[in-house]
């Protein structure tokens, strides 16, 4: 068996794939995914603007907001520069250490994104007692809530770059996917994956099945909240202030669900189909996010468009 000095002589780089078996045909997804790009920056860049410039928008559940939409961004950039190289300039070659650091930001604004969705108290807080919801949920509370966040991510995803770079990689250095992961590079390893393995399940297990739960436990509470409420006016008020987040919270776990199974039993199907359904899980959230909270939000939408209204009379 090799070890590991002599794997990464043997593999300084890694090839990702674009579009599987069909390289000519990469330059097809150049602005299909520019565009895609473009509406993710645009769409939470856009709110991240309005919330700051409207004073009446400094509160608790647009922080949260706010910290999703960073968050969004965030993600999309860490795959960007793989996805330019592959679709853009015919470029599939990834130094080795790139791309364990591309590993380590993906999976980490992954866990990020998870806690921020999972978010869903501040909905139950916001209907049980809305008269104390902004004394309980303080910038204070907010602030360390998000550095609670951030540290978590940080340190699960930490050892992960550190697992994969310690495994001989003496076989295939081609990934499936036009961005690094954790169990994408494991798979071309050469020797025993016993650490990486049950520590990538302890990961998932521990984050996203965690917040889960709470969303699960959450809900569970707003209903039982709501159902109290005696005017069915009132109650579908109630229900309506939670639409967001509920959208919020199935663009995150359904592609990823979805990427999921076809990873676990969807080996038979058309290698194009893993390759749709990775991108689809890293840019459908980004993306439709920011449209679904400025459609579903009255008080940004009437932001928006107030923004608008002023540049259109401008002209």
């Amino acid at each position: 068996m090799m070890n590991s000095n002599t794997s990464h002589a043997n593999h300084h780089s890694f090839i990702l794939t674009g579009i599987p078996g069909m390289p000519d045909k990469n330059p097809w997804m150049t602005f299909p995914l520019g565009f895609l790009y473009t509406l993710t920056l645009l769409g939470n860049g856009t709110i991240l603007a309005v919330i700051k410039v409207d004073d009446s928008l400094h509160e608790p559940m647009y922080y949260f907001l706010s910290i999703l939409a960073l968050t969004d961004v965030s993600l999309s950039m860490s795959t960007l520069p793989s996805i330019l190289s592959i679709f853009w300039f015919n470029a599939p070659e990834i130094p080795f250490n790139a791309c364990i650091t591309q590993m380590f930001f993906i999976h980490g604004f992954g866990v990020v994104e998870s806690g921020v969705v999972s978010m869903a108290f501040d909905r139950f807080v916001a209907i049980r007692d809305p008269l104390h919801y902004a004394s309980i949920f303080t910038h204070t509370i907010i602030g360390k809530i998000g550095k609670a966040v951030l540290t978590r991510a940080a340190c699960v995803v930490f050892p992960v770059p550190f697992l994969v770079k310690r495994l001989p990689f003496c076989r295939s250095n081609i990934l499936s996917h036009s961005y690094c992961l954790h169990q994408d590079a494991m798979r071309l390893a050469c020797a025993s994956t016993l650490i990486n393995s049950p520590y990538g399940l302890i990961i998932v297990i521990f984050t996203l099945g965690l917040d889960g739960l709470v969303i699960l436990f959450s809900y569970m509470l707003i209903l039982k909240t709501v159902l109290v409420i005696a005017s069915r006016t009132e109650r579908l008020k109630a229900l309506n202030t939670c639409l967001s987040h509920i959208c919020a919270v199935l663009l995150f776990y359904v592609p990823l669900i979805g990427v999921t199974m076809i990873h676990r039993f969807g080996k038979h199907l058309s290698p194009v189909v893993h390759m749709l359904m990775a991108n689809i899980y890293l840019l459908l959230s980004p993306v439709l996010n920011p449209l679904v909270y400025s459609v579903k939000t009255k008080q940004i939408r009437r932001r928006i468009i107030r923004v608008f209204h002023r540049r259109k009379n401008r002209t």
